[in-house]
């Protein structure tokens, strides 16, 4: 089979229906693909957005007049004209103009320079374009396939015939949690993350020399804050030792922005520098800026020419063309492969050269990104990059690296929006520049703020440009070293809880950040803005804003009906209303629904990542709760009985996890049952 196989996608024929050049699959009670062709060569094979289309069950009716074909479901009923294709679907008691909706956000492409022509200030300060989503105000929505590519068996991609018309109409109504987990089986789930990539990063774009990169990581481990992901940014090969006469299309990067060759000046030794990372417990990724293909200095170059029929005595490039599959299979084979063996865990792709490729409409950044994902995946390897997001259907391909942004409260305060609001596109998994990237003023308030946000975000990855403002916690003075600290070892002792989350989200495509909306019907959800689901247990409302003359920071927090207990003080508080809080510096507001279990790492203070030791957060009221390890669960269940709380712990025959040091809260006393296997300390 070939690498890069994708299977086709075709729907049974009992659940279409053809009139002329037309066809109309019925791909749930809610989903309906609408297809022009007039070559009649209905389209079969994957896309881009489309990866599966028979799935789920879908009983319907037809009916057609000179005018309209109409199909009704259980769940709705689409009229399309039949020569302008414009659909309106009738919900239970009202219609919908599928082209005249609000969308409720979605994503972008980057925050690269956020504070520049994309933001506009005032009423819409911190706003970008958000696009892709697949939900509206009215309940229904509109996938435009129609200029994605075709996705061949043999990996390579066929472009569509000319005047084709090719899109899927979504009715989910106000059903979110279950229209995006429809949307996934139609495009594709998002792959499980591996553990690690759900700790701390370590990020700087900086020319570290290789024990000084290793003293840092070593400083981290003595200042006891745990990293679980180290970054190589782009210094790693030759960029100041680049030949003179090295030709590059983009002067503005400079001659070594893209590079394979590692620079001996700064790591003399790599194999021994990677092997030294790992006996720290660090995954490694590395800096890609791939545009300039392979030129005749790299330590691949001869590889390479002569894989893509150039005689290396000639010195001529192998230009970067992802649309050329020689150069694909080629590119995997002698410069990806080899690192990877000698222990890089993933790629980090930095693509910023524009959209045009090999092929007329083809985004490099998507081929980028599909490739590198597949092939990252091959022989049962957890596939994982991080780069930029290229439309939809990215989910696919976690990570979001969503940019350079400007180190000002205004990108901060726009980055938890912007996230929540990419869950509406089943894109969850962001990775923004925690701190901000570039132009910083050495604020410890607003890197503190960013950081207490980064432990509650998708990933946690500190990151900043070269300037002397790195994101060491000790650069801030001591009161920002301490609050950071505890809250990386927070954010490394969620791993438990983050992780049952990656495993949902993969499977069942409920995404770790939820808007209000997803769970709550009602106008407060809708007007919740700046805080988010974290998981189906937490509501986290980040600090956006500088504490006033008495050290506090306002937060206006609304609670959904129940009760909710804050993370930090355990003080409780009735939901159903809003709370305009004031914050000081070493917390933010999270909020536990009660019943809920949320299971932590002991020891927050080293970077290692089993889940023997836990300690366990069990919250009054009545609850369950399965937590995932990489091998094996175990299922928690809280009972409360006035003051008492009763406890269930049952783990799986395969569980790692041996003891557990229980935590009730908002009980005077509990009791506890528990399988053999596991001891309660």
């Amino acid at each position: 089979m070939d690498r890069f196989y994708t299977a086709k996608a075709p729907i049974s024929e009992n659940k279409t229906y053809h009139t002329g050049e037309l066809r109309f699959s019925v791909i749930t009670n809610r989903i309906l693909r609408v297809e022009r062709d007039p070559g009649f060569l209905f389209e079969d094979r994957a896309t881009q957005k489309i990866m599966h289309r028979d799935f789920g069950e879908a009983s319907f009716e037809v009916s057609e007049d000179d005018i309209s074909v109409i199909i009704k479901t259980e769940e709705a009923e689409f009229y399309v004209n039949k020569d302008t294709l414009k659909v309106e679907v009738k919900m239970v008691s009202y219609t919908v103009d599928a082209d005249c909706v609000h969308y409720l956000g979605g994503t972008f492409r980057t925050l690269d320079n956020a504070l520049g022509d994309r933001i506009k200030f005032g009423e819409n300060k911190g706003r970008v374009k958000l696009s892709d989503s697949i939900f509206s105000l009215e309940g229904v929505a509109v996938i435009d396939d129609s200029g994605s590519y075709l996705l061949e068996e043999d990996g390579t991609l066929a472009e569509r015939a000319e005047g084709v018309v090719d899109k899927y109409i979504l009715a989910f109504g106000k059903d979110y949690l279950g229209g995006l987990k429809e949307f996934y089986h139609l495009t594709g789930f998002t792959p499980l993350l591996p553990k690690y990539a759900l700790g701390n990063w370590w990020s700087r774009y900086y020319a570290y020399r290789q024990q000084e990169y290793l003293d840092l990581m070593d400083k981290f481990a003595d200042k006891k804050i745990p990293l679980t992901v180290a970054t190589i940014d782009m210094d790693w090969h030759l960029v100041k030792n680049v030949p003179k006469d090295a030709k590059t299309k983009y002067k503005f990067w400079g001659k070594g922005w893209t590079g394979y060759t590692f620079d001996k000046e700064l790591f003399p030794d790599y194999k021994q520098f990677f092997k030294d990372l790992k006996e720290r417990n660090l995954a490694i990724t590395m800096n890609l800026h791939p545009h300039d293909g392979i030129r005749y200095f790299e330590d691949q170059y001869e590889q390479m020419a002569k894989a893509n029929g150039i005689d290396p005595a000639t010195k001529e490039g192998v230009e970067f063309d992802f649309t050329n599959r020689t150069f694909v299979d080629s590119y995997f084979d002698y410069v990806m492969h080899p690192y990877e063996e000698d222990g890089v865990d993933f790629w980090w792709i930095d693509w910023q050269q524009g959209k045009k490729s090999g092929k007329k409409g083809l985004d490099p950044l998507w081929l980028l990104n599909h490739y590198h994902t597949l092939d990252a995946g091959r022989n049962g390897r957890t596939p994982l990059i991080l780069s930029r997001y290229s439309g939809t259907g990215s989910h696919r391909y976690p990570l979001g690296f969503s940019g350079d942004t400007i180190v000002r409260w205004q990108s901060l305060a726009y980055q938890p929006y912007f996230t929540t609001m990419s869950s509406n596109t089943g894109y969850s998994w962001w990775s923004h520049d925690i701190g901000g990237h570039m132009f910083s003023k050495g604020n410890p308030e607003i890197y503190t703020r960013w950081v207490e946000y980064g432990v509650f975000s998708p990933i946690n990855r500190l990151h900043s440009t070269r300037d002397k403002w790195s994101k060491e916690p000790w650069l801030y003075g001591p009161q920002a070293e301490e609050i950071v600290t505890r809250f990386l070892q927070l954010r490394h002792r969620l791993l438990p809880y983050l992780y049952t989350a990656n495993v949902l989200t993969a499977t069942e495509g409920i995404p770790l950040i939820m808007p209000m909306y997803y769970l709550n019907d009602c106008k407060e959800a809708y007007e919740a803005k700046n805080q988010y689901y974290f998981g189906e247990n937490m509501i986290v409302a980040p600090v956006l804003q500088p504490v006033d003359q008495k050290g506090v920071a306002p937060v206006s927090v609304w609670l959904p009906e129940g009760i909710w207990t804050d993370f930090f003080t355990r003080e409780v508080y009735e939901g159903g209303q809003t709370y305009e809080l004031s914050v000081p510096m070493d917390r933010i507001p999270v909020f536990v629904k009660a019943g809920a279990v949320v299971p932590l790492l002991m020891n927050g203070e080293s970077n290692h990542q089993d889940f023997t030791s836990l300690e366990v957060c069990f919250y009054a009221g009545e609850g369950t709760y399965r937590m995932y390890d990489e091998i094996g669960y175990i299922d928690f269940a809280v009972t409360s009985d006035g003051d008492k709380m009763k406890i269930s712990i049952e783990p799986s025959e395969d569980c790692a996890t041996k003891e557990i040091k229980i935590t009730a809260l908002g009980a005077a006393s509990y009791d506890v049952s528990h399988n053999g296997a596991i001891q309660i300390i």
